[in-house]
């Protein structure tokens, strides 16, 4: 296929000229689409929110940015703005709740706030009060109309109206042939199989790999670039979901991050405790797992979890398969151990849990929701029957060039009865293993200090419950009973 093709508030279009880097927001807003918005064009606000129809796997509607994505992403995509709700002239019933509670005011956010909520009105899992928080938090209001716009999404949540919608979700599926498109001097490929996507490594040397692109929009939108020549994975179904395979779970690189905090709940809950606030639904609607860790950021939030859980990362090349310890994985700031022309598949992660088998994970951000880490930790420790410490992995983001483990921390704890004594110990180990730089988010001694104390904050937390999760609300790191 050389041309884009989707459709947008039920009508099929087909693009062949607009450049690759269009985002779908400006794409949109050109077709005199207006009600979706520019706010921030990165992320944060929300303004921009329109709903995909997700069709491979469990079928469902997705709040996504529209300006994190480029408009061949949605190549065979069915996508719904503000104005495609509407039926014979009356509003959807999310339009109608907001205007009955009163929830636009200057009107800005609307459109947005609107479209977040109709993905929360044919969602049928809404039951923790904190989904709601959830659903909505990627959504600014700048005049303070919270309670009117949270009264609305409370009232048609989970509603499910026997409407066009909700047949569409079990309608027909589209399944688009691969995309290699060409316009304005750049090129996107988005291919359907490994095979072909291989085929295309080899052929088109020095391209830009991209997935759910909530990085690489910004280069577009912050940076003004354009990269010349982008492949794309979200094609590859084989790459994306979440396997159980009895002693450990197999997580497919494309698994958008939402998916994985649902997968995680039962059989994860560090991960799903670190997921909770990673960012907006709308971000975790898009962003990867492979992308978090290829990114390689020192402050990336899933790399300490995947540290502390001794994760494996899985890649292919034209050379074959390889498997890589997580230790081995991150050689530098932002770099990693993968050869050029090879792509992470997927990570494998042991399930360390039964008696004895402490585990958990911290985020410590200036702001509760979208906001990235000062300091994120996970950390796995397994006692023997008699309470002495016979495994220690504590894992760190925001104290390094890249996500470390403190091995001088793990080596205290190891052999000695599990006590704060011993715990106290290791959090002036903590102090030895880095050397954490100061910047708008921390400083070195604030960093230093939090590495400490969630070390110690594990310690009170876990004598409450070995796998401590969040609470429906939680306004701290570390539960209110455990505070001392």
């Amino acid at each position: 296929m050389d041309a884009i093709e989707l459709e947008l508030n039920g009508q099929r279009i087909v693009e062949r000229t607009a450049s690759p880097t269009t985002t779908l927001l400006a794409w949109i807003r050109q077709r005199g689409l207006t009600g979706t918005k520019e706010g921030c064009a990165e992320g944060d606000c929300g303004a921009c929110t329109v709903a995909i129809l997700e069709e491979e796997g469990t079928r469902r509607f997705r709040a996504v940015n529209a300006c994190l994505m480029l408009l061949p992403m949605v190549h065979g995509k069915k996508i719904w703005t503000v104005e495609g709700l509407e039926t014979a002239g009356q509003l959807h019933p999310v339009q109608e709740a907001l205007v009955h509670e009163l929830g636009s005011q200057c009107g800005y956010c609307t459109p947005g706030v609107v479209m977040s909520m109709f993905e929360a009105c044919y969602r049928g899992d809404l039951v923790e009060p904190h989904q709601l928080d959830d659903q909505m938090c990627g959504n600014l209001c700048r005049c303070t109309g919270y309670r009117p716009i949270r009264d609305a999404a409370r009232a048609v949540a989970g509603r499910r109206p026997s409407d066009r919608f909700l047949a569409a979700l079990s309608g027909p599926t589209w399944a688009p042939a691969s995309l290699s498109y060409a316009a304005a001097g750049q090129r996107f490929f988005l291919p359907r199989t490994e095979a072909e996507l291989i085929e295309l490594l080899g052929a088109q040397a020095g391209a830009r790999i991209v997935a759910g692109g909530t990085d690489l929009a910004l280069e577009v939108t912050k940076r003004f670039e354009a990269p010349p020549l982008l492949i794309s994975l979200d094609g590859i179904s084989s790459l994306a979901g979440c396997v159980d395979r009895g002693d450990h779970v197999f997580i497919g690189a494309t698994t958008r991050l939402s998916d994985l905090e649902t997968f995680a709940r039962p059989a994860l809950p560090a991960v799903e405790r670190m997921l909770r606030y990673f960012g907006s639904r709308q971000i975790k609607h898009r962003a990867t797992v492979g992308g978090n860790l290829v990114n390689a950021s020192p402050i990336g939030d899933l790399p300490p979890v995947f540290l502390a859980q001794g994760a494996t990362v899985h890649t292919l090349s034209a050379a074959g398969r390889r498997a890589i310890d997580i230790d081995d994985f991150f050689v530098g700031y932002r770099r990693t151990a993968l050869l050029p022309q090879e792509i992470v598949t997927g990570v494998s992660l042991h399930k360390r849990r039964g008696p004895g088998v402490l585990a958990t994970a911290y985020k410590v951000s200036k702001r509760q929701e979208l906001d990235i880490s000062t300091v994120a930790a996970a950390f796995v420790v397994e006692l023997d029957p008699a309470g002495v410490v016979e495994r220690a992995r504590l894992a760190y983001g925001g104290m390094a060039a890249t996500p470390a483990r403190a091995r001088g921390a793990e080596q205290c704890l190891i052999g000695q009865p599990w006590t704060e004594a011993l715990i106290e110990a290791a959090a002036s180990a903590v102090a030895k293993d880095f050397a954490p730089i100061s910047d708008h988010r921390g400083s070195a001694p604030y960093r230093r200090l939090v590495a400490q104390n969630l070390l110690r904050g594990f310690y009170f937390e876990t004598a409450v419950d070995p796998e401590p999760r969040h609470g429906p609300r939680p306004t701290g790191t570390l539960r209110p009973e455990v505070i001392r």
